[in-house]
Parts: structure tokens; C-alpha cells; sequence
């Protein structure tokens, strides 16, 4: 499988965000309208449609979720560690917290149905199914709270989680989505990664102030090295094989997904560093992403 291949392209649409709002191809109104179209309505519509048409299947996939829980924790513990580490202003640790841990589900769903075809997607979509609410409600609160915003009306108000909850219970239902609705949605959300990506390279820095190379440097192993490793550790202990090992293993190697700036941004908080580490996990993720599929047997 060409790794390359599927980063490329996502750093690409970060390239071509950043030239434009460097060179003024746009006003500054339009960033952060498109800001709020993708936080508002295309992420959450994919998010919807993703989970809402796929049953739930938990009976032998259950030491997979069991396993993400545990990676994801692990991350987060990691990530927080960092507040103290490099003594990082309340509304920069608020923002970078989440980089520890989010992934690109997009790649993912790539990666594993180029390895194990619609078997592959399906075990990737169950474990995001239960992880992109953990991860969001972990995200919302951090950033609510260190941010000084109400914490439960964000996180009742966030339409990541939102949207996340009402697709899995959708699916949990079983009712199929209406065909006219799962078009419109699959429209909206085949925008997202696009439009999200290129949000996240208009707000990159590609210069990082030297008080922030450390901070940058740290979460970034953390996410593709430190929380990887627990996923493949913890899978083995839990005997996981085939596409639910690759599922977990690889959802924990992924970069930092784009949505974490779009996030950072509508709630008010370091948006510039969170579009530097999410610039530097996707390069990063180049080198380390092989390794990780290289251990799978």
C-alpha cells in the first residue's frame, strides 16, 4: 500500500490553504465564514452519515473498543502532562490538549479498506463510532473549561458531538436513512475534508516561536509514536487480529485530524499552534505510519 500516496494529497489541500491566504486571494470574512460552514454544517452532516448507516456489530468487536478506550486514555494523560511540562498558557493547552489524541478519520477509512476492503472500513467505523464521541466530549471540556466557556452548554451545544450521538442512534435503531437524505448528506460531507483541510492551512504558521517548539515537538510524539505503541501493546494483550487489530493500531498512529483547528477556533483558542501541530503531525506521519503498518502480521 502507498502511504504517500493517501498523506500527499491532505498535505497538499493544507499547501494550497495556506498560499491562498498568504498571497490575499481571499478576504479575511471569507476564512472565517468557511470556518463556520465546515464546523456547522459539512462536519457534522459527514459525521452523521457515516455512522448512521452502519449496524452496530459489537459482539466480537468489543476488545477492539476496549482497546481504543485505553489508547485514547493514554493519550490524553500524556497530553495533559503537557501543561505542566512546559508551564503553556491556560487557553494554549486548552487548544493543544486534543492533538494527543484526535485522529484523521478520513485517512483511516482509507488505509484499512486499501487492507481489508469493505471488512476493514466496517471494523474502522465501528471503533470511530465509539471513539469520536470520547474524543470530542474529552476535547470540548478541555477547551471549555481552560478556555473560560461554559462547559456543558459547549459540549450540549457542540454539533461534533451532536451529530456523533444522533448517527449512532440512528444506526442503533436500525431505520434506514431516507435515499434523499443520504444523498444531500454525502454532498455536504465529501466537502469537509476538502474545505477543512484548506481551513487549516490558511491558519498555518510554518514559523513556530521558539517557546512553542517543544510543545509542538512533545504532542507530536506523543500522538504518532507514544499512543500507537500502546494500541499495538494492548491489542496483543487482548489478542485482537486481523482487521480489528489493524483498525485500532492504525487509528492510533493517524495524524491529528483538521477538525481539532476548526475547533480551537470557534471556541476561541490557540488556533495558530493547533494548525502547527496538526502541519507537523501530517509530515511526520510520512515516516511513522509505514512503521506501525509494517508491525501488523
Amino acid at each position: 500500500m502507498n502511504v504517500l500516496g493517501l498523506l500527499l494529497p491532505t498535505i497538499a489541500l493544507v499547501l494550497i490553504g495556506y498560499l491562498l491566504r498568504r498571497y490575499g486571494v481571499f478576504g479575511q470574512s471569507f476564512w472565517a465564514d468557511l470556518e463556520r460552514l465546515t464546523y456547522y454544517i459539512l462536519f457534522p452532516a459527514l459525521l452523521f452519515s457515516t455512522l448512521a448507516s452502519r449496524p452496530l456489530q459489537l459482539d466480537q468487536a468489543s476488545p477492539m473498543i476496549y482497546t481504543g478506550v485505553l489508547f485514547m486514555g493514554a493519550g490524553m494523560i500524556l497530553g495533559y502532562a503537557a501543561r505542566w511540562l512546559f508551564r503553556m498558557p491556560t487557553v494554549s493547552f486548552g487548544s493543544a490538549f486534543q492533538c494527543s489524541f484526535r485522529f484523521n478519520s478520513y485517512i483511516g477509512f482509507a488505509i484499512l479498506g486499501a487492507l481489508y476492503a469493505q471488512d476493514g472500513i466496517a471494523s474502522f467505523g465501528l471503533l470511530a463510532g465509539f471513539m469520536i464521541p470520547l474524543v470530542n466530549v474529552a476535547s470540548v471540556w478541555v477547551l471549555a473549561h481552560h478556555g473560560g466557556g461554559g462547559v456543558f452548554r459547549e459540549i450540549l451545544g457542540n454539533p461534533l458531538i451532536l451529530s456523533t450521538f444522533a448517527g449512532l442512534a440512528w444506526a442503533a435503531l436500525g431505520i434506514p436513512v431516507p435515499e434523499v437524505l443520504d444523498i444531500t448528506l454525502g454532498f455536504l460531507g465529501g466537502a469537509a475534508l476538502p474545505l477543512g483541510l484548506i481551513a487549516v492551512g490558511a491558519g498555518l504558521r510554518l514559523v513556530i516561536p521558539g517557546r512553542q517548539v517543544g510543545v509542538v515537538v512533545y504532542l507530536t510524539a506523543v500522538k504518532l509514536l507514544a499512543v500507537p505503541a500502546m494500541a499495538w501493546w494492548v491489542g496483543g494483550m487482548f489478542g485482537l487480529q486481523g482487521e480489528y487489530l489493524a483498525a485500532a493500531v492504525v487509528m492510533a498512529a493517524l495524524p491529528t485530524a483538521s477538525s481539532a483547528y476548526i475547533l480551537a477556533v470557534r471556541m476561541g483558542g490557540d488556533g495558530p499552534l493547533v494548525a502547527s501541530i496538526t502541519a507537523v503531525n501530517m509530515l511526520a506521519a510520512i515516516a511513522t505510519l509505514p512503521i506501525w503498518l509494517a508491525l501488523l502480521p
